[in-house]
This record gives structure tokens, sequence and C-alpha cells, in this order.
């Protein structure tokens, strides 16, 4: 039997006999199994995988795509199943390859601020486990994300303002290749000037070119002093206004949040902030020395009052500071709560903070001509921003919504943004990438993706619209 005379779900069979004596009942056929990996969040998509596998070691990775390739059999890897553009949705006669079992901490190196983890750890187990040594990971996108889908997505938060994304905090990576090859990348030095980077060419690369199973992380001292606080204004200009004065003051501060009035209401009525208006909020978080933090507030509250904030509200004690920012964790939640049974899509625009207010000014006026109700949140210490598009969840609802994404994505841009600050590309957003990036530049990425992964058995369909490749 070859591969080129062999049907795709006899190949899929082959497969799975072949892997059956490695993994045995890790391999799974359960409907209720397969439907938990048809999907992640948000999208409405699915497919069924045609059997998931649960590995728990970088060998057990390698053989399952060592298979897959000689077979030429999809894979899809799988975390936490979080992701939000469709990444983690499998192509038909697909298997879904869940890393979740893979959580130890290989190494923990406190004196050096880094440690070896496992992709399938999330990132709150890891800072539980870490925390008797002082140190911390800062990124922090908000939901229960795995590492390992966290460096697929280059993944970032509400802490990017001062820690930086994924790209920033990750150091080396084992990664296993189309073929079953496992390749090391990086290291644990904090520079290097040698070869091509190729730790930042898988992070970001959305399991299309290797599959991420162990990563080495910068980790971070934990601040002598947390404080957080909330501003509220009449206007969204003046929020807007604030942020981008303390970023351009060079503050040092770990968080600026946005919500508008109308998603303030939503988190008000959801998470119980009855204690603030329906109005434009700024949430902050200031970090450091107890001298640091005063002169950081200072500062900050004279911007504010600069631009007409109303006055400041404190959050010191951690229960305080975690009921905030859960409150801003949970903005998808609340704005789905505003119509019970509609359907919510959240848009990732991001433009150079100079530009931030004439973006968001300009979406807002897109909102009000679409007659859809549209909170909007963001992190605009960084110029990047989420619309939650609420709509009825209707293939017409659905258009409508889809239909702003896209003059939100067409605004941003021109003012030299990009369509995804975050949330990553997967199925989502592939229509954007030509203009965003160009006919060149994508045939250089998908000459990257021929040439290590010639089958195309990983993640096909996500990151890159098909097109032609660059030969040389």
């Amino acid at each position: 039997m070859t591969t080129s005379s062999t049907s795709a779900p006899d190949r899929l069979q082959a497969v799975l006999k072949a892997l059956q004596p490695v993994m045995g009942e890790r391999i799974s056929t359960a409907p209720s199994v397969r439907e938990e990996h048809s999907h992640g969040e948000a999208m409405n998509a699915s497919r069924l995988p045609e059997a998931v596998v649960f590995a728990e070691s970088t060998q057990d990775v390698s053989t399952v795509l060592r298979h897959c390739h000689e077979w030429r059999v999809p894979v899809v890897a799988f975390g936490a199943g979080t992701s939000v553009e469709g990444h983690v949705i499998p192509p038909e006669q697909a298997i879904s390859l869940d890393l979740s079992r893979m959580t130890a901490i290989i190494e923990l190196n406190a004196e050096d601020l880094d440690c070896r983890v496992q992709a399938g750890i999330t990132r709150q187990t890891l800072n539980v486990e870490i925390r008797d040594t002082g140190l911390f990971f800062p990124v922090d996108p908000g939901g229960e994300a795995t590492i390992g889908g966290m460096c697929a997505t280059r993944a970032s938060g509400t802490a990017a303002v001062r820690y930086g994304t994924m790209k920033e905090n990750v150091l080396g990576l084992t990664v296993v290749l189309a073929t079953g090859e496992i390749i090391h990348t990086g290291g644990r030095v904090r520079k290097s000037s040698t070869g091509y980077d190729l730790t930042s060419l898988f992070v970001g690369s959305e399991g299309t070119l290797g599959i991420i199973t162990e990563i080495q992380l910068r980790l971070h001292g934990r601040p002598e002093r947390v404080l957080a606080a909330i501003c509220q204004f009449g206007n969204l200009h003046d929020a807007i206004q604030t942020a981008m004065e303390i970023i351009q003051c060079g503050i040092p501060i770990t968080r600026v949040e946005l919500m508008d009035s109308v998603q303030m209401a939503a988190s008000i009525q959801y998470s119980g902030l009855n204690e603030y208006q329906p109005l434009t909020t700024l949430f902050f978080e200031f970090t450091g020395s107890p001298a640091a933090v005063r002169e950081q507030v200072e500062t900050t509250e004279a911007i504010a009052s600069g631009n007409n904030g109303l006055g400041f509200s404190w959050a010191e004690s951690p229960e305080d500071r975690t009921r905030l920012w859960k409150a801003r964790h949970d903005a998808y939640w609340a704005a789905k709560a505003i119509v019970p049974g509609a359907r919510v899509i959240s848009t990732d625009c991001i433009v150079p903070i100079s530009r931030l207010g004439e973006l968001i000014e300009g979406v807002h006026r897109d909102i009000e001509t679409s007659g859809l109700r549209a909170p909007l949140l963001g992190h605009v210490g960084d110029g990047n921003f989420h619309t939650l598009i609420i709509t009825d969840d209707t293939p017409e609802g659905h258009q409508q919504a889809l239909d702003l994404d896209r003059k939100i994505v067409a605004r941003a841009l021109p003012l030299n943004g990009s369509c995804s600050g975050e949330h990553g590309v997967g199925m989502g957003k592939l229509e954007f990438l030509e203009t965003e990036h160009g006919p060149g530049n994508l045939s250089v990425m998908r000459a990257l993706k021929n040439t290590m992964d010639p089958h195309h058995i990983l993640n096909p369909g996500k990151l890159l619209p098909p097109g032609p490749v660059y030969r040389g």
C-alpha cells in the first residue's frame, strides 16, 4: 500500500494502527472527546477530528508526526482550546494532537531568572508553582492558556506594555518538525549573534512549521509593591489622550487598559462593579519600589487631571486588585451577557499609539452606522484594542459582524497598523494578510512552509492564504 494510491480515510487508519502499540489508550475516538477538540473559542465553525491523541512527551509528538508525515495525514496541535481565530479547528481526516498532559516544569534557574517547561502547562499553574522563588511569568492574555499555545499565537495581553509579548519572553524552544525530527532553538543566554533566529520563527507560527513541546522562559522578580487604580472620563478622547501621554512620558506603567462606556456598563452589571459609573474608564496597575510607585502615581494623576479625568479609585489589597482585573478579563463574557444567546465576535487591531485616537474615533462612527452593539476595550498602552461585536446567532448576523470587522481593519492598515495584535491569524484573519504583508512577503512565507512541511500536514489552512511561492 502506497500513499499515492490510498484514500485519506485509509491513510488515517494506517497511522492509528501504527500508533496503537505506542500510544494505546491515549488514542481516543470517543464522540465527546472529538467534539471537545473540534473548535476553540469565539468562532462558530467546527469540525470533528477523526481521532485525538494525547501526548505526554516530546518523543510522543515525534512519533505521531513521523507517521503522519509518512502517510500524509493532517495533524493539529491542541492545548487549552482557548484560541479565538479558529486555530485548532481540524481539516478533514485529521488527528488532533493534545499536549495538555505535558505540564512539567523541567528546570528552574532562579539565579538566572529563567525556567524550562513543557508546552501543556498553563501560565497560572506555572506562577503558582514558582511563587516561593519570588519570581513570576508576566505574560497575561487573560484566558486559561497553555504556554505552548501562547507561543504558537505570539500572545501578549494586559501586561505587555511593561513586560513585552511572548516574543520577548521566550529564550529557546524544543520543536518537533513535520518529519518527526526534534530540534532545539535558542538557549539560556540573554543575547546571541549566531545564526538565524529560529526561536522567533516558531513563536507565532501557529503550529504550521513545527509543534512546540518545550519552552525556555524568561522570568521576572515579583515587584515590592503593586497598586491598581481606576480613573473614569466623560468621553473616549480624553481617556485615549491620557493613555498616550503616559506612554510618551516614559512612565513604566505595568498595565493601562481601556473600557468604553458600553463595555463598562456591561462589566458593572456582570462583575458587580456597582461603585463605578457606566463611563469610559482606564484601569491602571503600578509596580516597583514604594518610592517608584509613588512617583508613577503622581505623574499619572497629573496627566489624567489635565485630560479631565474624574478622579482615581485605588485598589491596594490583593483581593481588590484581583476583583478589578478579573472584571477586565471577564469583559468578553460581560459583553455576551448584554444579549443572551447572541454571538460575540472580537476584533484585534493594533496601530502606533499616536494613531490610536484617530482609529478608535473612526471605529465608533462605523459602529453607529452599522446599528450593532459593539463594546470597545483594549490594551491602549501599546495601541491594541478589541471591539466585541454583538450580533444575532444567524448567518445574516454573522455577515453583519464580519462587514464591521472588515471596516475596522480597513481603517487600521492605512495607519501602519495590523489586523491582529495578539489573537493571531488562524482562519479568521486570512483574508487580510495579502493587504497587510503584500504578495512578496507572503510568497517567502509559503516557501518556508513548503520547505519545512512539504506535505502540508501541520495545521493546514491556517496562517497563510493560498498563493504563489517564492522560487528564488
